[in-house]
């Protein structure tokens, strides 16, 4: 009688990778383990495990050892965290950051241990390289931030350019990507909370008061929350927190010199 068992499958062709597979293979062995232990922590023997290779084939591709090795994959992880913040210019611009935020804590979410070492530095591994990396993720950020608010350029100093963002709204941009940072610090110390959803809300309303409160002062910032305003909804970000809040300002009418005046 025939035998009705299937046969066994046939053994998989073995393929040898190509240089550039072997070192994109490390490094992500390599950031599975930096997302969640300090990069001081983990030893090239451990990165060998996780990627299925001898240790002698790391050093191979990383002959710097752990210090290379290191800021190869931050490097990497920089890349996928600028991509975080690149948004089609499409709809209101408080929903592009919006999304923008989004993708940017589910990158925090994802490397919470490992983002927590990198930004608060002091890991033996930390050096002026690892640190010039970082920075170029928050100036990468700063100038797909100053897109949305219609500015192109004008990131350092000497910036030029049509539309080029002025000093006034370049440091109120810079400070809201360092208060980003510092929220998310503090977001992983407190477990996560509040949801991530709801501090992606108060980061876009955080947004939307410096720009405000920037305006009352600078006219080019003035002018940007003009055009702003003009693409926003009634039931997007900004038309929100603008419900929120204008009873609230409505309580300090009598701060204002004419109704002082009249009283």
């Amino acid at each position: 009688m025939t035998s009705t068992a299937a046969a066994p499958p046939p053994p998989r062709a073995y393929r040898r990778l190509s240089v550039e597979e072997r070192r994109a293979q490390l490094l992500v062995a390599a950031l599975g383990l930096f997302a969640h232990r300090a990069p001081d922590e983990v030893s090239l023997d451990e990165v060998a495990v996780a990627a299925g290779v001898s240790r002698p084939l790391v050093y191979r591709y990383f002959p710097g050892g752990r210090q290379q090795l290191y800021e190869a994959a931050l490097g990497s992880a920089a890349d996928e965290l600028k991509l975080c913040f690149t948004e089609p210019p499409v709809g209101p611009p408080t929903e592009r950051v919006a999304r923008v935020l989004d993708r940017y804590l589910r990158f925090v979410d994802e490397h919470d241990t490992g983002f927590s070492a990198l930004l608060r530095g002091g890991s033996v591994v930390e050096t002026s390289r690892t640190t010039t990396i970082v920075d170029g993720v928050r100036r990468a950020a700063a100038e797909e931030i100053l897109s949305h608010l219609g500015r192109i350029g004008g990131i350092g100093p000497q910036g030029t350019g049509p539309q080029s963002a002025g000093p006034r709204l370049r440091m109120m941009v810079r400070s809201w990507i360092a208060a980003v940072e510092a929220a998310s610090l503090i977001w992983l110390d407190e477990g996560k909370q509040p949801p991530a959803a709801e501090l992606r809300g108060w980061l876009v309303d955080h947004l939307i008061a410096l720009l405000a409160a920037t305006a009352a002062t600078d006219e080019e910032t003035a002018a940007v929350v003009r055009d702003l305003l003009a693409l926003e909804t009634p039931d997007g970000p900004a038309g929100r927190l603008a419900e929120l809040v204008i009873p609230v300002v409505a309580e300090a009418v009598h701060l204002l010199p004419h109704a002082a005046a009249a009283d």
